[in-house]
């Protein structure tokens, strides 16, 4: 069965959030992210400490060493994907690609990456790397999710196909998509997508998503300036 999502139709829309909400809902869910590899860290440094687990050094050096570079790789992406990241106005898609990897090493979901042009903008940049990671999300038991970006007449378009068993896009995504505050579901995944609706629409651009049986895709032309 195919869904394919219009995301200008004319439906009313749940209001969308004031700025110092929409800053707690992405604050919040950075958080997310941080605590699990963060809270692991604290764990392993507990067992380290455990006179009467001695024996789970090892164990817990190999717990502490494994989250510390998820969190490292979480901390990297997430500068460029939702922080300023420091003066830089445009980036190098190699970059754009490593950071995005670090971040599929914790994933189920595989990447293949295929972005064409030279440098990017940060709006671009930064869409990019939200697309990469919502498609990779999309994938919650595994599969494959490809980022394609082609640079023409100025704009780059962008596109994300998440192929999997269990590829879906949640009812508050396509929300934020539609840069509609949330009416019910996840915060958590409900800010990301309007984050990226409001990167996108505020350069100039537009963006897309589409879902069918097995298949979640999200596309995007941005002007590249």
């Amino acid at each position: 069965m195919s869904e394919a999502h219009n995301l200008d139709d004319a439906r009313p829309r749940p209001q969308p959030p004031r700025a110092a909400e929409l800053a707690a809902h992405l604050a919040a869910r950075m958080c997310h992210d941080f605590i699990s590899p963060a809270s692991a860290i604290v764990s392993g440094l507990d067992l380290l400490d455990d006179p009467t687990a001695q024996d789970m050094r090892e164990e817990a050096m190999s717990l502490i060493a494994s989250s510390a570079r998820k969190l490292a790789d979480i901390l990297s992406f997430t500068r460029v994907a939702f922080g300023a990241s420091a003066t830089a106005e445009t980036f190098d898609p190699r970059v754009l690609e490593d950071l995005t990897r670090g971040i599929f090493g914790h994933m189920r979901a595989e990447l293949d990456w295929q972005v064409t042009p030279s440098a990017v903008s940060k709006p671009v940049a930064r869409a990019l790397l939200n697309m990469a990671q919502l498609g990779g999300a999309a994938l919650p038991t595994g599969g494959m999710a490809r980022v394609r970006a082609v640079e023409d007449a100025g704009s780059i378009t962008i596109a994300i196909e998440a192929e999997g068993p269990k590829a879906r896009l949640r009812p508050e995504a396509l929300e934020g998509l539609r840069g509609e505050g949330l009416s019910q579901g996840l915060h958590g995944q409900w800010v990301q997508a309007y984050y990226l609706y409001l990167i996108v629409t505020d350069a100039g651009g537009r963006v897309y998503a589409d879902a069918i049986d097995g298949k979640v895709t999200f596309a995007a032309t941005i002007p590249n300036r």
